[in-house]
């Protein structure tokens, strides 16, 4: 299924040449050593912060045609702030491929699931789809996705999120990092959506904690001292 088309922008939308200028105005370059050590891939980026690329963004406006131009930079802020400004209703399962593709670096991965897949038609079978993908950033994209979704899907009942569960006991073999990391954040997420699906990731928890894997261990190890933690469990009394 295609999504319906989206609204054009405004008559005084941004043109690309002035976002690009609002990108080089905002860039810090000192601030890309540091981007480096939390493990973001800095070859293309100009250090300008979420909080800034969000104004850019809220200036912009929704703009398909814009964010096709961002996205074709290269550039990883422009590439990011592409994620902002993009039509949720404009997108398609080939453009979901063509982006999930160039994912290099984990938070391109996570702000363009965050501020646009998740909003899709697609999110779950998109969710689904790449947990089974070798690609360690495309792999990383399914669970980045699981997570947004328990976080901001507030129609999906308890029992679709659970199937997640089983595709993370899967995937919490794999000790890349980057993918690693996703899916305690997927299970955290889950588990905290509800009662009845904190009781789930605990019990899921506690069988990942028994596979014979460092990544398994750690994953649920992290999990069960949140999902269990008297903070959890109290918010989720109230």
């Amino acid at each position: 299924m295609t999504p319906a088309r989206g609204k054009e922008p405004p008559p005084d939308a941004m043109t690309f040449a002035e976002v690009m200028q609002e990108l080089e105005r905002n860039a810090r370059p000192e601030a890309l050593e540091g981007m480096a050590k939390y493990g973001i891939n800095i070859e293309s980026a100009l250090g300008v912060s979420i909080p800034n690329l969000r104004k850019i963004a809220k200036t912009a406006g929704l703009d398909h045609a814009l964010a096709k131009e961002l996205w074709k930079t290269g550039i990883h802020d422009a590439r990011i702030l592409a994620s902002m400004v993009e039509d949720p209703a404009r997108v398609t399962e080939a453009l979901m491929e063509r982006w999930v593709k160039k994912f290099d670096s984990w938070d391109l991965c996570d702000q363009c699931c965050l501020n646009l897949f998740r909003k899709t038609p697609f999110a779950w079978k998109k969710a689904f789809e790449w947990a089974g993908r070798e690609e360690e950033f495309v792999k990383r994209a399914s669970f980045a996705l699981m997570a947004t979704l328990a976080v901001h899907d507030k129609e999906t009942g308890a029992a679709r999120f659970e199937e997640f569960l089983h595709v993370i006991e899967k995937a919490s073999l794999d000790e890349r990092n980057y993918v690693m990391k996703a899916v305690n954040w997927a299970l955290r997420q889950i588990g905290k959506r509800d009662r009845r699906l904190n009781a789930s990731a605990i019990r899921q928890a506690r069988r990942i904690e028994k596979l014979d894997s460092t990544a398994a261990k750690w994953i649920a190890t992290d999990a069960l001292r949140e999902l269990e933690s008297a903070k959890v469990k109290d918010k989720l009394k109230r």
